[in-house]
């Protein structure tokens, strides 16, 4: 499994599905930006050298920023890196 460094955060985004549920396909479907987290780093370092622990927590469901994070691919499954002040709300 991945383990994030600082304050970043690994994120599995929801799947999309561009088919409604009578079936019927819808082109260009914006990319939701929910996801559960799945890895958090130990934490914010400051300036004195503390660590401050993340708000987040594995399990935890959120929303990012749109054009937030670095995504990646590991073993078939595609994960976002983002740092934890891209998340902007726990669900």
């Amino acid at each position: 499994m991945i383990k994030p460094l600082g304050d970043r955060v690994v994120l599995k985004v929801q799947e999309v599905s561009n088919q409604t549920a009578s079936g019927i396909i819808v082109p260009n479907q914006e990319v939701p930006n929910q996801a559960t987290v799945v890895a958090v780093g130990p934490g914010r370092v400051m300036g004195n050298g503390q660590v401050t622990p993340l708000e987040v927590q594995v399990g935890d469901k959120v929303i990012f920023s749109k054009f937030a994070g670095t995504p990646i691919q590991v073993e078939d499954q595609s994960y976002l890196i983002v740092h934890e002040a891209d998340i902007v709300a726990v669900i």
